[in-house]
């Protein structure tokens, strides 16, 4: 069935405004999954006449049927979403590639109980202590544990069949309890007891325990034993000094969403017991245009209902979530479990929520800076542009400014590798009227590829315009003008909203449209360029305007130095008011002639 068959208008006036889930198809393929309060309403946005995004627009122009089903209430609909989300996977909703449950650490139940590595939801004979959001916290923890504890760490296949001790015994982090006589049954019992004291927190007890023990075996003059105990307390110790973070109390998941353009990511902290045990980020695709409370309630639904992961107390989210009653009520219903869902906090839930944000942002700054991210990017552009090889040199230039104050353009160049920092410039634009940002492009075109024509520095693959057909036209004409026709042109044009994602590109010439998908790998780089030549144009024009405005005018006339500055300024309180002064009054300041007074006077109110 072809999209001209199916009536939009027709299926939306025939719809029911009770809640329930709608699916999106096209060409048999399910697209899209959503739920809605009113079905009607929310499925009749989508074909309203304007204020679709793009990525929205993309969408709607695949559908050709949407099957609807009823539910008898909207947390009902978020369930039924979430299941057929998760077994279906449409291409138009965010996914989450890590649908593993969380990692734990197991204590068994042996005579000589071992940690080990393990995931929830198994049936597992032992102790389980977590959650950790990776594999990595918990090897990390075991590690530390073994230095700490030596509790054995190794399989039972393994430790069965030992008839003497491995190399963790030979390096100290194991004591050995598979081979007779290296370690006392109660001396190893009393090990694994402070493993569990240590999983559960009780870290305070613990050091208090092992001090009081240290302090035993110096007065008996166990000096080895008590040497033992002391290191194991400068371990305990430093251990609490990183793990504790603005507090001892607390059980909560805190979860942080930034969407820049170019990307998009969700970092899940785990606190238990008021100490942050571990951090994850996670970098959904963004197939169709969203918010960050979108994106955290789609997170919150796939990662928590799917039953594969432990339920805090409270979940602490970046953004205010218009469904959190839904949510909670999901999970609830999914749980019997009733979890607090707030984004609003304060006091040390807050020290968390910022730690959380400022992880989501370096995380998402990391992956755009990643070379193999880059590669990957540059390899689709390539194929956009039709270019036979990757493009290995681009640049991108803005223009910046303060109604028209202290202008200023810049070049950032982009490599193989990705950013190329040490060859950005900016360039300080004089002579043009105030505001008009063609001439201010076309002068720093001019001035930057003048030296590319004169071969003082190399051409670019790629050049890329921040703006409209107006700047591209600025460019063709100054490369026309020098002669560089080997230089390809790309001019990316904002939307009439200005958001990423709604940008139209003019592929080599202004006549050339072309509008790319949402999860264009290209359009990412694209952005990610060009976003790039914004700040740095804003930094640029930031430090010349400051500058400008903490230089004097009085710098400027001849004659007048420091301690003449000095004096005016001191005379008459201020600049405005030497400016106010009379010829006259001028001349009556310590130092200043009748003739000199003339001549600041006259350069203060030259026209």
């Amino acid at each position: 069935m072809d999209n001209s068959e199916f009536d939009p208008k027709h299926f939306v006036r025939h719809l029911t405004t009770r809640p329930g889930v709608y699916r999106m198809y096209g060409k048999d393929e399910l697209l899209y999954v959503g739920k809605a309060k009113n079905l009607k309403n929310r499925v009749s946005s989508y074909f309203r006449a304007t204020g679709l995004t793009t990525k929205t627009m993309a969408l709607v122009s695949r559908i050709d049927a949407i099957e609807i089903t009823i539910t008898k209430s909207e947390t009902e609909a978020l369930l039924l979403e979430q299941t057929l989300i998760k077994q279906h996977r449409p291409p138009y909703n965010i996914l989450l590639r890590d649908d593993k449950s969380y990692p734990y650490i197991l204590l068994s139940h042996h005579d000589h109980p071992a940690l080990l590595f393990r995931r929830g939801g198994k049936k597992i004979e032992g102790k389980l202590y977590g959650p950790f959001p990776s594999g990595t916290a918990v090897r990390e923890s075991l590690s530390t544990m073994q230095k700490v504890f030596k509790v054995r760490q190794c399989e039972d296949s393994y430790y069965a069949n030992r008839t003497r001790p491995c190399l963790q015994y030979q390096i100290k982090r194991c004591s050995g309890p598979c081979v007779d006589g290296l370690i006392a049954d109660e001396e190893y019992a009393n090990d694994v007891r402070h493993a569990r004291m240590f999983l559960e927190g009780k870290n305070q007890e613990l050091v208090s325990e092992i001090t009081a023990q240290m302090k035993t075996a110096a007065v008996d003059m166990e000096f080895e034993r008590a040497a033992e105990l002391r290191d194991q307390v400068v371990q305990l110790k430093h251990i609490q000094e990183e793990q504790n973070v603005y507090g001892q109390s607390g059980d909560a998941d805190i979860v942080a969403a930034i969407i820049q353009p170019g990307g998009l990511c969700v970092h899940l902290m785990l606190v238990r017991q008021g100490k942050v045990t571990g951090s994850k980020s996670y970098y959904p695709k963004m197939p169709i245009e969203i918010s960050e409370a979108e994106l955290l309630s789609n997170f919150v639904a796939q990662f928590y209902l799917s039953g594969g992961h432990e339920l805090p107390k409270s979940i602490i989210l970046s953004h205010d979530v218009e469904d959190m009653d839904v949510l909670q009520a999901a999970l609830f219903e999914t749980s019997k479990r009733k979890v607090e869902i707030t984004s609003q906090v304060r006091g040390q839930r807050a020290r968390w929520l910022d730690l959380a944000k400022l992880n989501a942002e370096q995380g998402l700054q990391a992956r755009l800076m990643d070379k193999r991210n880059h590669f990957s990017r540059v390899a689709a552009l390539q194929k956009v542009l039709g270019f036979k090889s990757p493009p290995s040199h681009m640049e991108c230039f803005d223009i910046s400014h303060s109604s028209g104050e202290a202008t200023v353009a810049s070049c950032v160049v982009f490599g193989a590798d990705g950013p190329d920092k040490k060859r950005y410039r900016s360039f300080n634009i004089e002579g043009v009227e105030a505001g008009d940002d063609y001439s201010a492009m076309k002068q720093a075109l001019q001035r930057r590829y003048k030296r590319v024509k004169d071969g003082e520095i190399e051409a670019p693959d790629v050049l890329l315009i921040d703006g409209g057909k107006g700047q591209l036209t600025q460019a063709e004409d100054v490369l026309k003008e020098l002669g560089l026709v080997d230089i390809f042109l790309l001019g990316v044009a904002k939307g009439d909203t200005r958001k990423p994602g709604l940008e139209t590109l003019y592929i080599g010439s202004k006549e050339d449209e072309v509008v790319l998908p949402p999860d264009s790998s290209a359009l990412h780089l694209i952005q990610h360029i060009r976003d790039e030549a914004h700040r740095f144009a804003v930094k640029s024009h930031r430090r010349r305007r400051d500058k400008k405005r903490r230089h004097s005018v009085l710098e400027e006339i001849p004659g007048v130095g420091p301690t003449r500055r000095k004096d005016l300024l001191t005379s008459f309180g201020g600049y405005q008011e030497l400016l106010a002064a009379s010829q006259e009054e001028i001349a009556k300041v310590k130092g200043i002639s009748a003739k000199k007074a003339e001549e600041i006077y006259q350069y203060l109110h030259k026209s």
